[in-house]
């Protein structure tokens, strides 16, 4: 993509948006609806493209990608009106008499760059804010997952204002002339580092980012927990898409006096729902796979450790190094550390010493070990008792702080995303306080300060 072709998509889109036709709520519940029949009528497709790009299975297709994109849209669709109307809100004395308000208004054209872990669903979910509050939209799917890619540029248009969205296929050089081309606002959701280059583009145009990022989400059990439950969330959350989410629990923290306990029905937990289906879950590509192996060696293999063909084994590691390769990074794939602590203090130590997590989990049945973790451990959320599913409520902002991100998105959240926060004062002509103009009296000085 040239410079000058990045700027005509972005044109033609600004142009459909200055017609004010996306400004209208029965625009936006179109738009919001035929994201709903996407998701109903191309299931099919849409399984075929996943098995193509990620290896899964049809239920898997549409458990991953659908559910969540659905609720998304109709829970847009029940609330929009609602979101759509100026909040009042009152003034100082000094601006009396008068009326404010705060009401959305769209940014205008904006760019939504997916991943390649859902390569539907996590395009379609920004897509419903952006829609819901008014804009005109580039997509930009994952090149990594091409037959999803291609899905989306072939069908989404035909269930969408054809005018409004653009989808546009390509690797990151497409990415960056497009942001350069001038969109209102970014957002991004992948990785860290790439994270840190979307927002070094956008800055050079000042354009604002949301960035949806991954990071290394801990796992807290203690004494208290009930060690069944833990271990079968734990390794359902893990073992979702080959491990390849952003919310996967990346490592385990137990306190000692029940990791011997807990390793033991984390495993046979990993291996019950793994039954029936192959010894190694398939990863995304070459590059991934080989970046996996080399975290293989890390810590005591106490399950899997096998890899072959661009596939894994779900891995459990007992104990590995703090400094080791496995402890450094986001994992992203079927391998888990598991590490012994003394108590909970320990735990919310190793966990601060990193960057801060897209989510903490907590396996607790304390109510006060649960306060703790969620005053003391910065993350994009706390969950205890459970991991990952947290993602499909609409009625909870999802978003990361720190490296696991910057802004929020889903229900309401996703709508004020992608809106402006526009504030409206009409003020009053009658009585005209002539005090508050220069010069200034001593005395109109006093009953000044006096309104302050």
């Amino acid at each position: 993509m040239t410079p000058d072709d990045a700027a005509a998509v972005v044109g033609k889109l600004r142009a459909t948006y200055a017609t004010g036709r996306t400004r209208a709520l029965a625009w936006r519940l179109e738009q919001l609806q035929g994201i709903i029949r996407f998701c109903e009528e191309r299931e099919k497709d849409l399984e075929r493209a996943l098995a193509a790009d990620l290896g899964r299975t049809p239920f898997e297709a549409w458990l991953g990608e659908v559910p969540a994109t659905l609720g998304e849209a109709r829970y847009a669709r029940k609330h929009l009106a609602r979101w759509m109307k100026p909040t009042r809100v009152g003034l100082p004395l000094a601006l009396r008499p008068g009326r404010a308000s705060i009401g959305y208004e769209p940014l205008g054209t904006v760019l939504v760059i997916g991943p390649w872990n859902y390569p539907v669903g996590l395009c379609l979910s920004p897509l419903v804010g952006a829609f819901a509050a008014g804009n005109t939209a580039v997509l930009k799917p994952s090149e990594n997952a091409p037959a999803s890619s291609a899905l989306l540029a072939e069908a989404l248009p035909t269930y969408l204002d054809p005018e409004a969205i653009t989808v546009v296929e390509g690797d990151g050089s497409v990415t960056q002339r497009l942001i350069e081309a001038r969109v209102d606002l970014v957002f991004f959701t992948g990785g860290t580092e790439i994270g840190r280059k979307i927002m070094t583009t956008a800055a050079q145009h000042l354009t604002p980012v949301v960035l949806e990022l991954g990071g290394k989400s801990p796992v807290i059990v203690t004494r208290s927990a009930d060690l069944d439950v833990a271990a079968r969330r734990v390794a359902n959350g893990k073992l979702m898409n080959s491990g390849q989410v952003c919310l996967a629990p990346d490592y385990v923290l137990v306190e000692e006096s029940v990791k011997e306990a807990f390793v033991s029905r984390l495993t046979t937990a990993l291996q019950q729902m793994r039954a029936g289906l192959p010894e190694l879950q398939q990863v995304v590509n070459d590059r991934q796979f080989q970046r996996l192996t080399g975290l293989l060696g890390s810590g005591t293999t106490v399950l899997g450790g096998e890899a072959s063909e661009q596939a894994v084994a779900p891995t459990v590691l007992l104990d590995p190094a703090p400094d080791s390769p496995v402890m450094a990074a986001e994992i992203f794939g079927p391998i888990l550390p598991v590490l012994g602590v003394r108590d909970l203090t320990e735990a919310i130590d190793v966990v601060n010493r990193g960057e801060k997590p897209l989510a903490a989990y907590l396996f607790s049945a304390d109510r006060r070990e649960a306060q703790r973790v969620y005053d003391e451990v910065p993350a994009g959320a706390v969950v205890v008792n459970q991991t990952v599913v947290h993602v499909l409520a609409p009625q909870l902002p999802f978003g990361g702080v720190g490296g696991s991100g910057m802004g929020s998105y889903h229900g309401r959240w996703g709508f004020e995303a992608f809106s402006h926060r526009k504030p409206f004062v009409r003020a009053g002509t009658r009585p005209e306080l002539t005090l508050a103009y220069p010069p200034y009296s001593a005395k109109a000085e006093r009953r000044l300060r006096r309104f302050s």
